[in-house]
Protein backbone atom coordinates (compact mmCIF):
# COMPACT_ATOMS: atom_id res chain seq x y z
CA UNK A 1 0.00 0.00 0.00
CA UNK A 2 1.30 2.98 -0.45
CA UNK A 3 2.36 5.47 2.00
CA UNK A 4 -0.40 8.07 2.88
CA UNK A 5 0.55 12.14 3.19
CA UNK A 6 -1.25 14.95 4.72
CA UNK A 7 -0.18 18.16 2.52
CA UNK A 8 -1.43 21.81 4.26
CA UNK A 9 -1.02 23.69 1.08
CA UNK A 10 -0.98 27.66 1.78
CA UNK A 11 -2.92 29.43 -0.84
CA UNK A 12 -3.00 33.27 -2.14
CA UNK A 13 -3.78 36.36 0.40
CA UNK A 14 -5.20 37.80 -2.67
CA UNK A 15 -3.61 37.85 -5.96
CA UNK A 16 -4.37 34.76 -7.73
CA UNK A 17 -0.86 35.01 -9.72
CA UNK A 18 0.98 34.15 -6.04
CA UNK A 19 -0.33 30.99 -6.11
CA UNK A 20 3.04 28.55 -5.98
CA UNK A 21 3.44 26.09 -8.58
CA UNK A 22 3.29 23.20 -6.69
CA UNK A 23 -0.38 24.13 -5.52
CA UNK A 24 -1.83 23.92 -9.03
CA UNK A 25 0.17 20.19 -8.94
CA UNK A 26 -1.28 19.16 -4.94
CA UNK A 27 -4.44 20.23 -6.09
CA UNK A 28 -4.35 18.10 -9.15
CA UNK A 29 -2.71 14.46 -7.83
CA UNK A 30 -5.23 15.15 -4.65
CA UNK A 31 -7.60 12.42 -3.60
CA UNK A 32 -9.12 14.81 -1.25
CA UNK A 33 -9.11 18.39 -1.22
CA UNK A 34 -10.25 20.13 2.39
CA UNK A 35 -11.45 23.32 1.70
CA UNK A 36 -12.32 25.87 4.38
CA UNK A 37 -14.80 27.37 1.39
CA UNK A 38 -15.29 25.01 -1.05
CA UNK A 39 -16.79 27.70 -3.58
CA UNK A 40 -13.62 30.05 -3.00
CA UNK A 41 -11.64 27.16 -4.15
CA UNK A 42 -13.35 26.79 -7.74
CA UNK A 43 -12.80 30.34 -8.01
CA UNK A 44 -8.92 29.79 -7.53
CA UNK A 45 -8.97 26.45 -9.47
CA UNK A 46 -10.86 28.67 -12.04
CA UNK A 47 -8.13 31.34 -12.58
CA UNK A 48 -5.14 29.00 -11.87
CA UNK A 49 -7.04 26.87 -15.10
CA UNK A 50 -6.68 23.98 -13.30
CA UNK A 51 -9.26 20.37 -12.79
CA UNK A 52 -9.18 17.29 -10.09
CA UNK A 53 -10.69 14.42 -9.74
CA UNK A 54 -10.04 14.89 -6.28
CA UNK A 55 -12.94 14.61 -4.11
CA UNK A 56 -13.99 18.15 -2.62
CA UNK A 57 -14.98 18.63 0.71
CA UNK A 58 -15.86 21.60 3.06
CA UNK A 59 -12.96 21.97 6.80
CA UNK A 60 -13.77 24.59 9.08
CA UNK A 61 -14.14 25.75 12.36
CA UNK A 62 -17.76 24.54 12.56
CA UNK A 63 -16.71 20.65 11.44
CA UNK A 64 -12.80 20.81 12.14
CA UNK A 65 -13.35 18.17 15.13
CA UNK A 66 -15.10 15.32 12.86
CA UNK A 67 -13.75 15.58 9.36
CA UNK A 68 -10.12 15.83 11.58
CA UNK A 69 -10.71 12.22 11.82
CA UNK A 70 -12.14 11.18 8.46
CA UNK A 71 -9.19 12.70 6.81
CA UNK A 72 -6.45 11.46 8.83
CA UNK A 73 -8.07 7.91 8.65
CA UNK A 74 -7.84 8.72 5.03
CA UNK A 75 -4.07 9.22 4.83
CA UNK A 76 -3.52 6.23 7.12
CA UNK A 77 -5.10 4.07 4.23
CA UNK A 78 -2.73 5.41 2.06
CA UNK A 79 -4.94 8.49 0.25
CA UNK A 80 -3.20 12.11 -0.78
CA UNK A 81 -5.34 14.54 1.77
CA UNK A 82 -5.01 18.29 0.84
CA UNK A 83 -6.38 21.29 3.39
CA UNK A 84 -6.42 24.79 1.88
CA UNK A 85 -8.32 27.61 3.42
CA UNK A 86 -9.40 30.78 1.91
CA UNK A 87 -6.04 32.34 2.49
CA UNK A 88 -2.84 31.76 3.89
CA UNK A 89 -1.11 28.54 5.35
CA UNK A 90 -3.72 26.36 7.11
CA UNK A 91 -3.61 26.06 10.81
CA UNK A 92 -2.26 29.88 11.05
CA UNK A 93 -5.40 31.53 12.61
CA UNK A 94 -7.80 29.36 10.27
CA UNK A 95 -8.32 25.48 10.40
CA UNK A 96 -5.33 23.13 10.31
CA UNK A 97 -4.22 22.62 13.62
CA UNK A 98 -6.13 19.77 15.04
CA UNK A 99 -5.48 17.42 12.04
CA UNK A 100 -2.22 17.89 12.00
CA UNK A 101 -2.42 16.89 15.85
CA UNK A 102 -3.94 13.91 14.99
CA UNK A 103 -2.33 12.64 12.18
CA UNK A 104 1.46 13.44 14.43
CA UNK A 105 -0.23 11.36 17.34
CA UNK A 106 -0.98 8.13 14.29
CA UNK A 107 2.95 9.20 13.08
CA UNK A 108 1.77 9.85 9.35
CA UNK A 109 3.35 11.37 6.79
CA UNK A 110 2.77 15.47 6.41
CA UNK A 111 4.04 18.01 4.73
CA UNK A 112 3.15 21.24 3.10
CA UNK A 113 3.15 23.72 -0.03
CA UNK A 114 4.85 27.37 0.74
CA UNK A 115 3.58 30.10 0.03
CA UNK A 116 2.05 33.53 0.69
CA UNK A 117 2.11 35.06 4.04
CA UNK A 118 0.35 37.39 5.31
CA UNK A 119 2.47 37.63 8.32
CA UNK A 120 5.68 38.17 6.79
CA UNK A 121 4.55 40.12 4.43
CA UNK A 122 3.37 42.96 6.74
CA UNK A 123 5.91 42.65 8.40
CA UNK A 124 8.42 43.58 5.60
CA UNK A 125 6.46 46.68 4.45
CA UNK A 126 5.67 47.61 7.93
CA UNK A 127 9.29 49.49 8.37
CA UNK A 128 9.55 47.93 12.15
CA UNK A 129 11.88 45.52 13.09
CA UNK A 130 11.77 42.48 11.97
CA UNK A 131 14.95 40.52 13.44
CA UNK A 132 12.48 38.98 16.09
CA UNK A 133 8.98 38.93 16.10
CA UNK A 134 5.48 37.23 17.61
CA UNK A 135 2.71 36.27 16.19
CA UNK A 136 -0.70 36.75 18.32
CA UNK A 137 -3.77 36.61 16.01
CA UNK A 138 -6.84 38.11 16.83
CA UNK A 139 -7.24 39.72 20.50
CA UNK A 140 -10.18 38.81 21.98
CA UNK A 141 -13.48 40.45 20.99
CA UNK A 142 -14.41 41.20 24.76
CA UNK A 143 -13.05 44.53 26.00
CA UNK A 144 -11.83 43.50 29.30
CA UNK A 145 -10.04 40.28 28.30
CA UNK A 146 -8.65 42.53 25.11
CA UNK A 147 -7.68 44.72 27.73
CA UNK A 148 -5.69 41.80 30.00
CA UNK A 149 -4.19 40.81 26.99
CA UNK A 150 -2.58 43.06 26.15
CA UNK A 151 -1.40 44.17 29.66
CA UNK A 152 0.38 41.02 28.97
CA UNK A 153 2.08 42.58 26.03
CA UNK A 154 2.87 46.06 27.41
CA UNK A 155 6.75 44.69 28.07
CA UNK A 156 7.34 42.38 24.58
CA UNK A 157 10.15 43.72 23.14
CA UNK A 158 9.62 41.76 20.19
CA UNK A 159 7.69 43.50 16.80
CA UNK A 160 4.64 42.31 17.30
CA UNK A 161 1.73 40.96 14.66
CA UNK A 162 -2.33 40.71 14.77
CA UNK A 163 -5.11 39.91 12.22
CA UNK A 164 -8.52 42.03 12.87
CA UNK A 165 -11.50 42.56 11.34
CA UNK A 166 -12.34 45.90 9.85
CA UNK A 167 -15.26 46.78 12.00
CA UNK A 168 -13.34 45.81 15.44
CA UNK A 169 -10.16 47.66 13.95
CA UNK A 170 -10.41 51.28 15.51
CA UNK A 171 -11.54 49.88 19.05
CA UNK A 172 -8.57 47.28 18.69
CA UNK A 173 -6.30 50.36 17.99
CA UNK A 174 -7.55 52.43 20.59
CA UNK A 175 -7.22 49.60 23.26
CA UNK A 176 -3.81 49.25 22.01
CA UNK A 177 -2.77 52.90 22.21
CA UNK A 178 -4.34 52.83 25.93
CA UNK A 179 -1.84 49.68 27.16
CA UNK A 180 1.36 50.38 24.88
CA UNK A 181 1.28 53.93 24.53
CA UNK A 182 -0.28 56.60 22.17
CA UNK A 183 3.30 57.04 20.06
CA UNK A 184 3.81 53.50 20.10
CA UNK A 185 4.79 53.01 16.29
CA UNK A 186 3.00 50.48 13.98
CA UNK A 187 1.38 50.15 10.41
CA UNK A 188 -1.91 48.72 9.54
CA UNK A 189 -1.72 46.94 6.41
CA UNK A 190 -4.89 46.19 4.27
CA UNK A 191 -5.80 44.28 1.46
CA UNK A 192 -2.33 43.56 1.03
CA UNK A 193 -1.74 41.84 -2.56
CA UNK A 194 -5.24 43.15 -3.99
CA UNK A 195 -5.88 46.29 -5.76
CA UNK A 196 -6.64 48.35 -3.14
CA UNK A 197 -3.41 47.47 -0.98
CA UNK A 198 -2.50 50.63 1.64
CA UNK A 199 -0.04 50.44 4.20
CA UNK A 200 -0.66 53.33 6.92
CA UNK A 201 2.01 53.95 9.34
CA UNK A 202 2.17 56.19 12.45
CA UNK A 203 1.67 56.07 15.89
CA UNK A 204 -1.76 54.58 17.53
CA UNK A 205 -3.83 56.59 18.65
CA UNK A 206 -3.47 58.55 14.99
CA UNK A 207 -3.72 55.32 13.54
CA UNK A 208 -7.05 54.62 15.82
CA UNK A 209 -8.55 57.92 14.60
CA UNK A 210 -7.67 56.99 11.08
CA UNK A 211 -9.11 53.54 10.94
CA UNK A 212 -12.82 55.19 12.11
CA UNK A 213 -13.11 55.89 8.20
CA UNK A 214 -10.81 53.29 6.33
CA UNK A 215 -11.40 50.28 7.79
CA UNK A 216 -11.79 48.14 4.70
CA UNK A 217 -10.84 44.58 3.73
CA UNK A 218 -8.52 42.09 4.85
CA UNK A 219 -6.43 43.88 8.04
CA UNK A 220 -2.99 42.85 9.66
CA UNK A 221 -1.20 45.20 12.13
CA UNK A 222 1.91 45.29 13.04
CA UNK A 223 3.17 47.02 16.16
CA UNK A 224 6.55 47.69 17.50
CA UNK A 225 7.66 45.96 20.91
CA UNK A 226 8.49 47.59 23.86
CA UNK A 227 11.80 49.69 24.40
CA UNK A 228 14.32 48.46 26.22
CA UNK A 229 14.61 49.20 29.87
CA UNK A 230 18.29 49.93 30.66
CA UNK A 231 18.40 48.62 34.63
CA UNK A 232 21.74 48.71 36.74
CA UNK A 233 23.51 46.78 38.84
CA UNK A 234 22.30 48.99 41.62
CA UNK A 235 18.68 48.74 40.89
CA UNK A 236 19.10 44.74 40.34
CA UNK A 237 20.78 44.22 43.64
CA UNK A 238 17.26 44.03 45.95
CA UNK A 239 16.02 41.47 43.16
CA UNK A 240 18.97 39.43 44.31
CA UNK A 241 18.39 39.61 47.23
CA UNK A 242 14.96 39.52 47.43
CA UNK A 243 15.64 36.14 45.92
CA UNK A 244 17.76 35.17 48.67
CA UNK A 245 15.35 36.22 51.52
CA UNK A 246 13.23 33.34 49.23
CA UNK A 247 16.22 30.39 49.74
CA UNK A 248 17.61 30.93 46.88
CA UNK A 249 21.47 30.70 47.05
CA UNK A 250 23.32 33.80 46.59
CA UNK A 251 25.36 32.45 43.45
CA UNK A 252 21.78 30.86 42.39
CA UNK A 253 20.14 34.08 42.34
CA UNK A 254 22.41 36.68 40.43
CA UNK A 255 22.78 33.99 38.11
CA UNK A 256 19.13 34.20 37.45
CA UNK A 257 18.44 37.93 37.49
CA UNK A 258 21.86 38.73 35.46
CA UNK A 259 20.07 35.90 32.84
CA UNK A 260 17.20 38.31 32.78
CA UNK A 261 18.17 41.81 32.74
CA UNK A 262 21.64 40.83 30.49
CA UNK A 263 23.77 42.46 33.65
CA UNK A 264 27.23 41.25 34.38
CA UNK A 265 26.75 37.90 37.24
CA UNK A 266 30.00 38.27 39.02
CA UNK A 267 29.18 42.26 39.58
CA UNK A 268 25.85 41.29 40.57
CA UNK A 269 26.95 39.05 42.95
CA UNK A 270 29.69 41.31 44.36
CA UNK A 271 27.18 44.14 44.79
CA UNK A 272 24.58 42.29 47.04
CA UNK A 273 27.69 40.54 49.20
CA UNK A 274 28.56 44.57 50.00
CA UNK A 275 24.86 45.14 50.48
CA UNK A 276 23.70 42.45 53.32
Amino acid sequence: MAEGVLVLAATPIGDPRDAAPRLAQELREADVVAAEDTRRLRRLMDALEITTSAKIISYHEHNEASRSTELVDTVARGGRVVVVTDAGMPSVSDPGYRVVADAVTRDLRITCVPGPSAVLMALAVSGLPVDRFCFEGFLSRKAGERSRQIFDLAAERRTMVFFEAPHRLADMLEALADGLGADRRAAVCRELTKTYEEIKRGGLADLAQWAVEHARGEITVVVEGAPAVRTTVEDAVPQVLELVAEGDRLKDAAAAIAQETGLSKKALYDAAVAAR
